[in-house]
């Protein structure tokens, strides 16, 4: 890590004063990083400049509403931010991941309906709400890998570069992923019909 003349908590604290330009200060210090974070995840570079402009406004936003209290953690709060925008626009785009529990058995994916009926598209409907759902319940390290796995189909070696974890830490907490969300659909009395949900 650089060791700057003025840290980033200091930075922001002029900025919380009105100083604009100490905010410009610690943008130029850290674009680059941030962008590159994203840039990781969604590979497109005009799709990754406009994730970075919504994370800027909504570290913008957070400061000046009083609302920021990382203090001294500017930028692993930012990189939290870029990380959970890029990861939502994958969520908003994909509405119909495969996802592939940890026996090979697939989980209301890839649903093929001899015919698709207003019945079958809504159960279809139904069912990915269902396990949107469930994915939002599970901790945010498993969730994060799922949903970087399944909805936005990264190896687990770009998953660990992303995150800043080997990839045997990424391949654990998928399996726990996979592991909780059939806890949880089990509990709920949720069946996956091989049949009815091919690989």
């Amino acid at each position: 890590m650089k060791k700057y003349s003025v840290s980033d908590s200091k930075l922001v604290s002029q900025y919380k004063k009105g100083n604009e330009a100490a905010f410009e200060q610690l943008v130029n210090r850290h674009r680059a990083r941030i962008f590159t974070t994203i840039y990781l995840i969604v590979k497109d570079e005009c799709i990754a400049e406009d994730i970075l402009q919504e994370t800027l406004i909504k570290v913008v936003n957070t400061i000046k509403s009083g609302r920021y209290n990382e203090e001294g953690k500017f930028l692993p709060w930012v990189m939290r931010i870029a990380h959970n925008l890029s990861i939502d626009h994958f969520r908003k785009n994909k509405r119909y991941p495969t996802v592939v529990m940890e026996d090979g058995t697939s989980v209301f994916n890839t649903m093929e309906f001899s015919e698709d009926s207003a019945e079958s598209l809504q159960i279809r409907k139904d069912t990915h709400t269902l396990l949107k759902q469930l994915i939002k319940e599970l901790p945010e390290a498993q969730r994060q890998v799922l949903t970087m796995r399944h909805y936005m189909d990264m190896s687990f070696k770009e998953i660990a570069d992303a995150t800043g974890v080997s990839i045997n830490t990424a391949l654990g907490r998928m399996r726990y992923a996979l592991i909780n969300l059939r806890k949880k659909m089990e509990k709920r009395n949720i069946a996956y019909d091989p049949n009815i949900y091919p690989r």
